[in-house]
């Protein structure tokens, strides 16, 4: 591991994402971060004053990195605002499917779920809402980001008629980003992928729903 500062935090950080997006935030202790990191006490705590300010700047680093993914996603590229915004749930379907609906994955190791796939939104929003303040907060922040792209994507769609006219962006993509968290809390419990199936289908008729 390099001794540059800032490439040292980020492995710690790194690491822990990969345990925690797999075992969750109280299930991942810090002998065991500090384990797989490689590192002393130490170094975790010249960056960190405790493992809830490492929650909190993990948390914070995984939603800016994911609402600069779905800028991305959303940018526009030649199709209509409504391609993209289903490219979003298409993407969100085969991503969080194969993490959460194969009953056979060794959920207890890191190595099967990468940082890119595994929703912490999902994994850890009912978990630390009532035991961190800060954590709680920044995903919340996060998750208003994410609703507002989702609703500057269907705005663009209003604009390029793919969506109808009167369709209201923001209320629109709330009820979207809910149902599909819903989505992926379901299919935890069922280990199958019957409730993104189900949320595509919803998908498309609440955008069709007041087509003219």
């Amino acid at each position: 591991m390099s001794n540059d500062a800032p490439t040292a935090k980020h492995h710690i950080l790194d690491c822990g994402e990969r345990l925690i997006a797999t075992k969750g935030f109280v299930g991942v202790g810090l002998a065991e971060i500090l384990a797989v990191a490689g590192v002393p006490k130490g170094s975790f705590y010249h960056y960190f004053s405790s493992k809830e300010r490492f929650g909190e700047a993990l948390l914070v680093r995984y939603m800016d990195r994911y609402v600069q993914g779905l800028e991305a996603m959303f940018r526009p590229d030649g199709t209509t605002g409504r391609v993209r915004l289903m490219r979003y749930w298409q993407h969100w379907n085969s991503t969080q499917c194969a993490t959460s609906c194969d009953p056979t994955a060794d959920t207890h190791s890191p190595a099967t779920t990468t940082t890119s796939t595994k929703c912490l939104v999902v994994k850890l929003s009912a978990e630390v809402a009532d035991m961190s303040e800060a954590m709680r907060l920044t995903l919340r922040d996060g998750t208003d980001q994410i609703v507002q792209r989702i609703a500057g994507c269907l705005q663009d769609a209003v604009a390029d008629g793919s969506v109808p006219p009167h369709l209201d962006a923001h209320a629109t993509a709330l009820t979207l980003y809910q149902l599909w968290l819903g989505a992926s809390l379901l299919s935890k419990l069922r280990r199958d992928n019957s409730p993104f199936e189900h949320a595509l289908l919803a998908t498309e008729q609440i955008l069709d729903s007041t087509l003219v």
